[in-house]
């Protein structure tokens, strides 16, 4: 049995450099990309939560929340490395050769350090910001009540600052195909 082939490169490094993508294409697409996945560690188990995110661009900052127990909060009180992807799928595209049938794929990895929110103005401002992202227009106080201190409370913010990041896209129109071969 042959062992898989090993790289001296981070593991972090993007394989694929044809489908990179620049700082502007992953902003932005943070921005628009509707669900992420967040890696988290208890011990050296790896747990991924789905979740809605919102991108801050001026702190570069990722920002997430959920209940102030469970297992995300407790896993990023007990490590804050985490890792973090989101992605987006097109078509399927059949191919007349079987290793090349492929999807149409845009995503990003985000690598990072996340910690809990503490201070009520950066709370506010993140939940707002959920809020904008995926229902835009939308005004506290004019169109849902404003967050009150209760719910403030019982909620945890996680903010996630980015130390580095890529962003991949392969779109092809169609899959590659083989003109050796005829089917029967």
């Amino acid at each position: 049995m042959s062992k898989a082939k090993t790289t001296s490169e981070p593991i972090n490094v993007l394989r694929r450099k044809e489908y990179a993508c620049d700082d502007q294409w992953i902003s932005q697409f943070l921005q628009r990309a509707q669900v992420g996945h967040l890696a988290t560690l208890w011990g050296n188990q790896p747990f991924i939560t789905p979740l809605l995110f919102w991108y801050d661009a001026d702190r570069h900052h990722l920002y997430f929340h959920g209940p102030v127990a469970g297992r995300l909060h407790t896993n990023v009180q007990q490590n804050g490395r985490a890792c973090f992807e989101t992605s987006q799928s097109g078509a399927l595209l059949p191919s007349n050769i079987a290793l090349e049938f492929t999807i149409q794929y845009e995503s990003v990895v985000v690598f990072g350090v996340l910690h809990l929110v503490e201070d009520e103005a950066e709370k506010h401002r993140a939940l707002y910001g959920l809020i904008e992202k995926y229902f835009p227009g939308l005004s506290p106080g004019q169109d849902y009540r404003p967050i009150t201190e209760a719910e403030l409370k019982r909620t945890a913010v996680y903010a996630f600052s980015i130390e580095s990041w890529s962003g991949k896209r392969n779109w092809p129109e169609s899959a590659k195909q083989s003109a050796d071969w005829i089917p029967p």
